[in-house]
């Protein structure tokens, strides 16, 4: 049966391309590694944070750009985040600690989650962080820390009015029970503002929330409160493919095109527009009764806090994995690489990461014969898969070659990672330039 693929080319950056070019580069650091890993290229995210920081001073709005940490682990980013000034939203201890390592200061860390344990609480207090209070009695808990060490600085988080089967968030009953208690302890509790987090990557929504979070702030301002700011969380699109191999992709959409006849309940949508910056810009302008959302929140002198994740790490690296073989079935190839398909994290949500993969070939030349393969982990599990999808290479892949997947550095490379069969984390390697050559180190 003839097998139809359709290319879902990344959208790469310069540096990337470069890089996956530089075939002597990447087999010295796989010889080094012996296994996968990860390159990351700290000034593409300087590069979005800056963008992200431009478009609220270009609008006028104060506010802070706090990096959502969970979306990568490494601690490169956070020495950007220092340099640039910016911000940091943890939601563990380790996080926190590892962000004053980097040199984020205290005050330019967000701290969220549901129900932090007493010492991430206590150490907010000692660092004067900032809390966005989830519950009616992570907020008591925190009373009974400050009145030990200090006032802590809060947000109360809201329940999103569309989403009221959201495990996040205070009820308006408890909400208003909150500012009671924010009220009866002003020496203990600095009620900063209120907060929200929206699925989806809709600018509406975003924006009419917002606009209903500075009429509080209005409110709570007039009973006393600082009510500085608010934060409307992350959820900032990016793109990961050019629109028309979306629609493609789409529109072809089969279980032949994917080994054993797999199918995907969903796909993340790897075309969006707007994206990052440009879309935190199109949330500030939108429109809302007779003012844009920049106005509102400047007549009200009300600071915006936002916590891009994905958007600011979009472009900024790239996975690795040594091919460990190749065999033929009936009707397309196996590659099984070195590594575990947990290094890319969205083959463990009942998906698929659609970016093609390049093939790099390594020593002798080989005749250039296309093939179709899917590309798999090499664990002793059946369902340790990359890539279901029957992929085009120009010529068929051999031990030694290296796959390269692009664009992983936003949840792929380390959300779900694992040691399974004791295989060692595959490290993060810092790509850098140095008189007119790249040169790399291990992420530490």
């Amino acid at each position: 049966m003839e097998i139809t693929i359709n290319a879902i080319r990344a959208i790469e950056r310069d540096w990337a391309l470069a890089a996956r070019a530089n075939s002597t580069l990447l087999e010295q650091i796989a010889r080094v590694v012996n296994g996968p890993f990860h390159l990351i290229h700290p000034p593409t995210f300087a590069d979005n944070l800056s963008n992200f920081q431009n478009v609220l001073r270009q609008r006028g709005v104060p506010g802070n750009v706090y990096f959502g940490k969970k979306a990568n682990k490494a601690g490169a980013w956070l020495r950007e985040v220092s340099r640039l000034e910016g911000a940091v939203d943890v939601a563990s201890i380790p996080e926190f600690v590892h962000a004053l390592a980097n040199g984020v200061r205290g005050d330019n860390i967000g701290v969220t989650g549901a129900a932090k344990s007493d010492d991430l609480l206590w150490l907010s207090v000692r660092h004067g962080a900032l809390v966005a209070i989830d519950a009616l009695d992570e907020l008591e808990r925190s009373l009974a820390i400050a009145r030990e060490n200090g006032p802590l600085r809060i947000l109360l988080r809201i329940l999103p009015p569309n989403a009221p089967n959201s495990r996040f968030g205070l009820s308006p009953q408890d909400l208003a029970a909150a500012l009671t208690l924010c009220g009866d302890n002003r020496d203990l509790i600095v009620m900063d503002g209120f907060s929200f987090h929206l699925d989806g990557y809709a600018v509406l929504p975003r924006a009419e929330l917002a606009a209903l979070l500075i009429d509080k702030c209005t409110e709570a301002k007039a009973a006393g409160f600082p009510c500085r700011g608010i934060s409307i969380g992350g959820g900032f699109a990016c793109a990961y493919i050019e629109e028309a191999d979306w629609l493609a992709f789409k529109e072809a959409l089969s279980p032949d095109q994917f080994h054993a006849a797999k199918s995907f309940s969903h796909f993340y949508p790897y075309y969006q527009s707007p994206t990052g910056a440009s879309m935190l810009d199109a949330i500030l302008q939108t429109t809302l009764g007779n003012a844009t959302l920049a106005e509102k929140l400047i007549a009200a002198g009300v600071e915006l806090y936002l916590e891009p994740g994905r958007a600011l790490l979009d472009g900024a690296g790239m996975t690795v994995f040594p091919v460990q073989g190749f065999k033929q079935n009936d009707e397309h190839g196996i590659v099984t690489v070195a590594g575990l398909s947990m290094s890319l994290s969205e083959q463990w949500k009942n998906s698929e990461f659609l970016p093609t993969p390049h093939l790099v070939q390594c020593g002798p030349e080989r005749p250039q014969t296309p093939v179709h393969a899917v590309i798999g982990g090499s664990s002793c599990m059946e369902y340790d898969v990359l890539t279901w999808r029957k992929i085009a290479f120009p010529a068929r892949p051999r031990h030694g070659d290296l796959l390269v997947y692009p664009n992983t550095a936003g949840y792929q490379m380390d959300k779900n990672e694992s040691e399974f069969h004791q295989l060692p984390l595959p490290p993060k390697i810092i790509l850098s330039r140095h008189g007119g050559e790249t040169t790399w180190r291990i992420d530490e």
